[in-house]
């Protein structure tokens, strides 16, 4: 045996000890397997010697790690100093990227929206455009996480996208990342009384974020209804998701974890506190509501909380634990799964919506010209009192914007219905 190949062994040999040493307890430590290592120690040495170019050890054996956690799933990765301080800044709300948000439509990555002042909307990038390649990538097949990745990076660099319009021909514009702070939170009023909160994604402070907006809310009037809209939230932090489904539940179990090693079994219940009371709620999803957002939406599915309204859900259903390493590098690995409080695995499955509503725009018409009773010369008059005018109210701006989002205008008619049930 060669140096090489001694040296080798004895680099695998620290990268399996890496394995904690509960998770040996809890079954039985098998041999390494020699073959495995011998047919690992060849092949470094094949391109040690015989690679068109010279490759240090050190490169090799990078590559070598980065294999391995790729091999193991699709959320499992290798951080190098760049990607992990990348994933730290996502968590805080803030992180290099182009500032659009996008979803995923017939394999292809489609732009929801441009937020203002990004170089997304700078590029004159639109709602609709249909985004084929990143960086000569071709994106029909890849996940909506690993596009989102790719076009994230650090601020200043240059990327380029490849676009179609309508029924346009290609084209490429290029961009130059930016720092884009991220609000994780938005609220406004649909009509009087049926509030809506569209989070984008789980920060640190989502949860906090929730809670106010529901009191300055309730502030302003009785909560008729509440539409939580979680499409396109690609997950987050995990206690902000618990958060978040505790700020409407007052008891019971929200979501629990399960993994090899003792600390990756974790249980998460609801406090007392319910500052979203017994409002009747709506919760939107579609298949870019991933992680943290089907942890929300399964729990409150779950305890009866809510209607669950749209299109299935992503299905991450694991957990990953971020493994800080020397030099500046982590791990991501995969270490656990999470179960709703029914004991149902999101993983590959995905949350179903109680009621399944695909993505559509609804089209006003006016009406035709029809004659009613009071139209009738002699009709007779109303015994109550004055007659009710016939004449339309035209739609507003807000009515018109919600006639385009035909999945939240089915949620907004939904807590109309309930809340007259509940009435009577």
């Amino acid at each position: 045996m060669t140096a090489v190949q001694k040296m080798s062994i004895a680099c695998v040999s620290l990268m399996l000890g890496l394995i904690p040493v509960q998770a040996q307890d809890r079954e039985a430590a098998a041999p390494l397997p020699l073959n495995e290592l011998r047919t690992f120690t060849e092949v470094l040495e094949r391109i040690r010697t015989s690679y068109v170019e010279p490759v240090d050890d050190a490169t090799l054996l990078e590559n070598a790690i980065r294999g391995m956690l790729e091999g193991l799933d699709p959320h499992s990765a290798y951080l190098e100093p760049e990607a992990f301080q990348g994933l730290q800044d996502t968590t805080s709300g803030q992180f290099g990227g182009l500032g659009i948000e996008v979803g995923q439509e017939d394999g292809f990555i489609k732009v929801i929206s441009p937020i203002d002042d990004t170089p997304a909307s700078r590029a004159g990038i639109e709602p609709g455009d249909l985004i084929v390649k990143i960086d000569d990538h071709p994106v029909k097949g890849m996940s909506l996480v690993d596009a989102v990745d790719r076009m994230r990076g650090p601020a200043g660099s240059k990327i380029t996208l490849t676009l179609v319009r309508g029924a346009g021909r290609p084209f490429d514009v290029q961009l130059e990342r930016a720092v884009i702070k991220v609000k994780s939170l938005r609220t406004e009023m649909l009509d009087p009384g049926y509030a809506y909160l569209r989070i984008t994604q789980f920060q640190n402070n989502t949860g906090e974020e929730v809670r106010r907006s529901l009191k300055d809310l309730t502030d302003q009037g009785e909560l008729k209804g509440i539409v939580m809209d979680l499409r396109n939230n690609p997950g987050g932090v995990l206690q902000s998701a618990v958060e978040v489904a505790d700020a409407f539940l007052t008891e019971g179990l929200i979501v629990y974890t399960e993994g090899r090693l003792p600390n990756t079994e974790m249980r998460f219940n609801a406090s007392p506190a319910n500052p979203g009371k017994d409002t009747p709620m709506v919760v939107l999803i579609n298949g870019g509501s991933a992680s943290a957002s089907e942890i929300v939406a399964g729990a409150l599915q779950d305890r009866g909380r809510a209607v669950i309204m749209g299109t299935d859900s992503f299905g991450k259903g694991s957990v990953q634990t971020v493994l800080p390493l020397n030099n500046d590098r982590a791990l991501k690995l995969t270490t656990a799964l999470y179960y709703t409080p029914n004991g149902r695995s999101i993983q590959a499955q995905g949350i179903v919506p109680d009621i399944r509503v695909e993505r559509a725009q609804l089209t006003r018409n006016d009406e035709e010209a029809s004659y009613r009773e009071a139209d009738l010369l002699g009709h007779l008059n109303n015994i109550n009192g004055e007659e009710t005018p016939t004449l339309r109210t035209p739609p507003t701006d807000a009515t018109a914007e919600r006639d385009a989002d035909y999945q939240l205008n089915q949620a907004l008619n939904l807590l109309k219905g309930l809340n007259i049930t509940r009435r009577r």
